[in-house]
């Protein structure tokens, strides 16, 4: 699309959950170059609630009319998890380029069809990961880079606490994916980035249902990623644990990471001999700076920031740490 002065979106989803159909539409609006011409929801109040908070939208409750539509040359897929494959394959079959919500999908050999359908048609296909742009997550990623700690040889993360998932879409593991598939998607983003050019190994997994039965999704979902080289990640995301532990323990060869998502971090290292400590304030986020790289790519053909392989890696982790809790072994991986 490197030859096209504008490219115009379509958005499929304006659920009210977190206003993210308005978020999308405006910061498309805000880049120069995009705009959002069409908005569809099943839900025809949605619909005129896009027309209201997006003046000019075409607005559709059917998505297959939406992608009937010429003037549309990308869409933003905001449904629930369990749609973004079937959806996400009918758009590209469209000739239209996608941006998905995460999770890419719920399977490594959905992203794969996704992936190998978007290069025969020679369109966009790429995955919201904008938690790349949290300030906590760039300021790690910063004294990481920087060698401060020296080689990463182990990552814990953890997310949650004790409490009730709630009843809606995201604790139904037919709609969601499982527990795993929310936070899950970001905290192994982050990890992946994190260990970059490192190849992965296996994967083991560990599933609890034990509390929480009034809804489907697991109580807790652990994975943890073994690398090539040793070194080795563990991620958990629980609704069940009474005592929790930082949301970071990144352990290096010159030092150590501790996070407690409270606005700062500590590092422990070496100073001429002596240990040290310092205490790092998180970078502030940039979300708004997303859009303007897609358009940058699609415009101006510079590399894509979130590349659909990069997000099949974390649907990977995600899915074959569950096919690992179910065999109670390690699973190799397809993709390194």
């Amino acid at each position: 699309m490197a030859d096209k002065k504008e490219i115009r979106w379509g958005l499929i989803g304006y659920g009210g959950a977190f206003g993210m159909g308005k978020a999308h539409g405006s910061w498309i609006n805000a880049c120069q170059g995009m705009r959002t011409v069409a908005v569809c929801d099943a839900d025809p109040e949605r619909a005129k609630t896009a027309e209201q908070e997006l003046p000019g939208v075409t607005t559709y409750t059917n998505y297959k009319e939406l992608l009937k539509n010429p003037d549309v040359d990308c869409v933003v897929n905001i449904l629930p998890h369990n749609l973004h494959y079937s959806v996400t394959m009918d758009c590209l079959a469209a000739g239209k380029g996608v941006v998905l919500e995460k999770p890419m999908c719920i399977t490594t050999e959905e992203a794969t069809e996704m992936i190998e359908l978007a290069k025969k048609q020679g369109v966009l296909l790429t995955v919201f990961h904008n938690r790349r742009h949290d300030g906590d997550y760039m300021a790690v990623k910063e004294i990481i880079d920087k060698g401060v700690i020296g080689e990463i040889y182990r990552i814990e993360a953890f997310m949650g606490g004790w409490g009730h998932p709630g009843t809606w879409w995201r604790s139904s593991k037919e709609i969601s994916g499982g527990n795993f598939y929310d936070w899950g998607a970001h905290l192994v983003d982050w990890v992946l980035n994190f260990m970059s050019g490192k190849k992965i190994a296996n994967v083991t997994g560990f599933f609890f249902k034990k509390v929480w039965m009034d809804v489907t999704n697991e109580d807790e979902t652990q994975g943890i990623i073994r690398f090539k080289d040793g070194a080795y990640a563990d991620v958990t995301v629980s609704s069940i644990a009474r005592a929790g532990k930082p949301r970071w323990r990144i352990l290096g060869t010159k030092g150590a990471i501790i996070d407690h998502w409270d606005g700062k971090f500590k590092v422990y290292v070496e100073h001429e001999g002596y240990p040290a400590e310092m205490e790092i304030k998180y970078k502030p986020s940039t979300w708004e700076e997303w859009y303007p790289n897609l358009a940058a790519h699609l415009l101006e053909g510079k590399e894509l920031e979130v590349k659909p392989e990069e997000a099949r890696r974390v649907i990977m982790v995600i899915d074959y740490a569950e096919r690992s809790a179910k065999a109670g072994v390690s699973m190799e991986t397809p993709f390194e």
